[in-house]
């Protein structure tokens, strides 16, 4: 029994759900560092790619953790605990580069963000009051563009952005963009600690017409049980999309 529920559970890591702990203040106040997040895995695997507003995981471009200030582990037997529970996904790797941002932009939109002005996608201007830190300004310490992010790139930037070593400061390298090929999934729900259990709905301003997004909130969850209808409830809404029937 314990072997079938250890094969489940990395059957669910591999294919389904991951943990993922957030480990800087990149990400404030939507995430706060010690976070634990649950990461859609499934859906990517049905053609979806990352849409506008949503928070994903991704691997490190090339260079782009350097600059992030991250968590210190605790010794060698909480890395040995540690590194058995992620194997089976119940708890996040610390040996993984991996970074949590906001999509901003997708592949064939052009963002830009001038110095006192707001982020703009495709000449609208995002409402981003609802998820930016408080007293944080959108890009008065790097703006940028216009940018044109090319077709399976994403234009990605944390919610604190004055902390955020995002898209802006790694232009050197694909305008700064991220290979959707790249990423690991959607973040869903906050899972710990248990008073942030919360799930993460893409904001309302990347539904404003002419924009092109399609926000969606997830339903609530409780850990993996929880997680795991979420997913299959989003690649089923993917296929009776597909055959215009979204419900």
């Amino acid at each position: 029994m314990v072997g079938i529920a250890l094969l489940l559970a990395l059957l669910i890591k591999t294919f389904l759900v991951q943990a993922f702990s957030i480990p800087s203040d990149s990400m404030q106040n939507t995430l706060q560092r010690g976070d634990r997040v649950l990461v859609d895995k499934l859906t990517p695997w049905f053609g979806a790619e990352p849409e506008r507003g949503e928070v994903v995981v991704f691997h490190d471009p090339g260079g782009w953790l350097g600059g992030e200030t991250q968590q210190s582990d605790s010794g060698p037997l909480a890395r040995g605990v540690q590194r058995m529970l992620s194997f089976i996904g119940l708890m996040p790797s610390a040996e993984e580069k991996d970074l949590i941002k906001r999509v901003i932009a997708v592949g064939g939109d052009t963002v830009e963000c001038q110095k006192g002005g707001p982020v703009k996608v495709n000449g609208k201007a995002l409402n981003e009051k609802g998820y930016i830190f408080p007293g944080g300004t959108p890009c008065d310490d790097k703006p940028f563009g216009p940018i044109k992010v090319p077709k399976g790139r994403i234009w990605v930037m944390g919610d604190h952005r004055q902390d955020s070593l995002d898209s802006r400061y790694h232009q050197n390298l694909n305008n700064g963009t991220v290979s959707v090929d790249q990423v690991v999934g959607r973040a869903i729900v906050i899972a710990w600690p248990v008073d942030r259990w919360s799930t993460l709905p893409v904001p309302g301003t990347f539904d404003q017409p002419g924009l092109g997004a399609a926000a969606s909130m997830a339903p609530s969850a409780l850990g993996f049980a929880g997680a795991v209808p979420i997913v299959l409830w989003r690649r089923r809404r993917l296929v009776r999309k597909a055959r215009g029937t979204v419900d």
